[in-house]
């Protein structure tokens, strides 16, 4: 369901002649939701400002040598406020200046930093104090910190309209069932009324990061205070892909003889604009006790240390 929203948000949009310059790091969803509305896209380094901003100078030298064609494209910057595949947070304050200095759209996804960042979880714009006005178009699902399906569309009024006039169909053949929708009002209430859960996820959060980063024969990708963490095995560069999926698989495999149960992250490997390095993705909430997630950290680092062990002795 979390491909949704996305998906059916872009289709929308194919009236409209559109360039996204889109973070080679975003979702799956967000990838096939650019894909499908037939538009062009150029892809930028995961979270590389210089990357984007050389892409955003070769596009205005094209526009100016062509302005009567410049003038009909709508242009956006495509990213996510917690990315799903990497566990950190997009740089918005230098997303903004670049969005005013090259007058593009800015276009965030979300899903994962919705009801997480921000001292009342509204996301990666009260994480920065930046100004939600300054984002154009904020588009997540409800099935991360929500527990719900569906999803939630908010932005700049002249892309909103543009979208209640393209979807009126859509929006009255497939809204929410009452029961989710009341779900979904209640922990919006929560969301509002208990602001220390936020408090105690990122204390979780920080904790579960210092305590990972310790373990040996691994690397912790993410934000400390971001709840997503990705752990992956160290030097990459000297073995295949297999063997490591192999390793990490032998990992969860132990850790759930030891009553921790993880899971190795899957991409559709052929269909993947960039595809991740192998790794165990792991999601902290505010419900977990420290004593909880020091006996997680435990089992870890035995079993970690237990299975490369075992795999550097069958390789010599």
């Amino acid at each position: 369901m979390g491909l949704r929203p996305l998906l059916v948000l872009f289709l929308l949009m194919q009236s409209v002649v559109m360039l996204f310059f889109c973070d080679e790091g975003v979702n799956f969803a967000t990838q096939t939701g650019i894909t499908a509305s037939r538009s062009n896209i150029k892809f930028f380094k995961h979270n590389d400002m210089e990357d984007l901003e050389r892409l955003l100078e070769e596009q205005a030298v094209v526009d100016k040598m062509n302005a009567k064609k410049a003038k009909v494209v709508r242009r956006f910057l495509v990213v996510e406020g917690l990315y799903m595949n990497y566990g950190d947070i997009c740089p918005l304050p230098e997303l903004v200046a670049l969005k005013h200095k090259y007058k593009v759209r800015l276009f965030v996804e979300e899903s994962l930093s919705f009801g997480v960042l921000g001292e009342r979880g509204r996301g990666v714009t009260e994480h920065y104090g930046v100004l939600v006005d300054e984002i154009d178009l904020i588009v997540a699902s409800l099935e991360n910190a929500m527990a719900v399906i569906g999803g939630f569309c908010c932005g700049k009024s002249y892309v909103v309209d543009h979208q209640r006039l393209s979807g009126v169909g859509y929006a009255f053949s497939a809204s929410l069932p009452p029961m989710l929708a009341s779900a979904a009002i209640a922990v919006l209430d929560k969301m509002e009324n208990d602001r220390e859960m936020f408090h105690i996820l990122q204390q979780n959060c920080t904790l579960m990061h210092k305590k990972l980063s310790s373990i040996p024969g691994i690397v912790v990708d993410g934000r400390a205070i971001a709840p997503i963490k990705h752990l992956r095995l160290k030097g990459l560069e000297n073995r295949s892909r297999e063997h490591d999926v192999t390793i990490l698989e032998k990992i969860v495999q132990e850790a759930e003889r030891k009553g921790v149960a993880l899971v190795v992250a899957r991409y559709l490997d052929n269909k993947e604009h960039k595809l991740p390095k192998p790794s165990i993705r792991l999601a902290v909430n505010s419900g977990l006790s420290e004593k909880e997630l020091e006996s997680v950290i435990e089992v870890l680092k035995n079993v970690i240390s237990n299975v490369i062990a075992n795999d550097l002795e069958s390789i010599q």
